[in-house]
């Protein structure tokens, strides 16, 4: 008897090979998937998204270390014409809110501020300028790290920004302590700060390049109230005393960072700032560029406070490079404004000074002072934040007197 035919089984070779190209035809995507259609020419490619302006993570401070490219390109500094109320788009701070508009008052002053906002600088710029050698030749926009003393590292414990304060001390026996919030390249601050501070915390925020993202982020009053709740709930919580509070409260900023305090002075608690700082750090809009008239309305509350200042109501100190930015105008000419309107006038001096500094006039009354320096490149936009040293020392130290900190 004959068997029926059986399918003949293939060889062990193309049995393999048989199941090699199954296993390929199955998991080989559809071809619609794999042509990926080319952009269109006339398309333009999609903007990135905007970054948060959440604190840095510590680990991200190191990246920070040097102030920002821009030092003395101007563009990062320029007052922005989108200083317009926090509907208008603007990146908003963590705990700023979108929805809390500003008064109609701010609102329409800020509507008629600043110039538009202009590319950076070409060949008249500072960055097309070739850097010359520095005294000891230190970077200023990269100095040596001292180490920090009797503060401890970073902490992220205020609402916006980052601090530091002493592993033990800086607080009075009912709780009271000092703090300074200096807003722009806080980790270059904070090397020149620990070499001199001897108890206060020191917040330093960071929030991008150009005035208008400080300006927009402190807009709403409060996001400043809420930063100083955050400080204080902060420092009792490491000190152990319960009831700590902000004693003597200063605003330190270099560069773009005057668009915070400009916001803050306008508001309730402004009322209770005692220290001003600004480092190569106040800028304004020309009314008329070719008069070189400016717009007074931005730099009202500086006014106000360098009056208080020379009456010893306060302290205030200004520093001012030869940078000359184009279309609005330098810290050297809104320095040289405010102290006409206190009826005076700066005197020549010829000092050398930190980082390769030198002085070429100065302005003193009352605790009102002025430092003005030759320079007009990065790294001398970059210097004015090592003067910052001293005027803890010289200045801040003895005013406040805070109590001593200690590892």
């Amino acid at each position: 008897m004959k068997y029926p035919l059986q399918a003949r089984r293939p060889s062990g070779r193309w049995a393999l090979l048989s199941l090699l190209a199954a296993t390929w035809w199955l998991a080989a995507p559809p071809a619609a998937a794999q042509d990926t259609p080319a952009p269109q020419a006339s398309a333009p490619p999609e903007a990135p998204a905007a970054a948060p302006a959440a604190p840095q993570a510590e680990g991200a401070a190191q990246a920070e270390a040097a102030p920002q490219a821009e030092g003395a390109a101007q563009a990062e500094a320029a007052p922005q014409a989108d200083r317009g109320p926090a509907t208008d788009g603007a990146p908003q701070a963590a705990g700023a809110g979108a929805g809390a508009p500003p008064s109609a008052a701010a609102a329409g002053d800020r509507a008629e501020r600043g110039p538009a906002r202009r590319e950076r600088p070409g060949a008249t710029s500072s960055r097309a300028a070739p850097s010359k050698k520095r005294r000891g030749d230190i970077n200023p926009c990269m100095t040596p790290d001292p180490g920090w003393g009797v503060y401890d590292r970073w902490s992220r414990a205020p609402s916006i920004g980052q601090m530091i304060m002493p592993h033990k001390g800086g607080v009075t026996k009912r709780g009271g302590f000092d703090v300074i919030i200096h807003f722009h390249s806080h980790e270059a601050l904070r090397k020149e700060f620990v070499k001199t501070a001897e108890g206060a915390v020191l917040v330093g925020i960071d929030l991008g390049i150009g005035s208008g993202a400080y300006s927009s982020a402190f807009s709403a009053p409060y996001v400043f109230e809420n930063l100083l709740d955050s400080i204080e709930r902060a420092v009792a919580k490491k000190t152990g005393k319960k009831k700590a509070y902000v004693r003597k409260l200063g605003l330190s900023a270099w560069s773009a960072g005057y668009g915070a305090i400009e916001q803050i002075l306008r508001q309730p608690a402004g009322k209770r700032v005692d220290t001003l700082v600004l480092l190569d750090s106040l800028h304004a809009g020309y009314a008329d560029e070719q008069q070189r008239k400016l717009k007074v309305a931005q730099i009202e509350p500086f006014i106000a406070f360098a009056r208080r200042a020379a009456a010893g109501e306060a302290f205030m100190f200004m520093s001012h490079s030869s940078i000359l930015p184009p279309g609005y105008a330098s810290t050297a000419e809104t320095a040289t404004f405010i102290v006409k309107q206190l009826r005076g006038k700066p005197r020549g001096s010829s000092r050398r000074d930190v980082l390769g500094l030198d002085m070429i006039q100065r302005f003193d009354r009352g605790d009102f002072h002025v430092r003005g320096y030759t320079g007009n490149d990065k790294p001398d936009h970059c210097a004015h934040l090592g003067l910052m040293a001293d005027v803890m020392r010289v200045h801040i130290n003895p005013r406040w007197k805070t109590p001593k900190g200690r590892r």
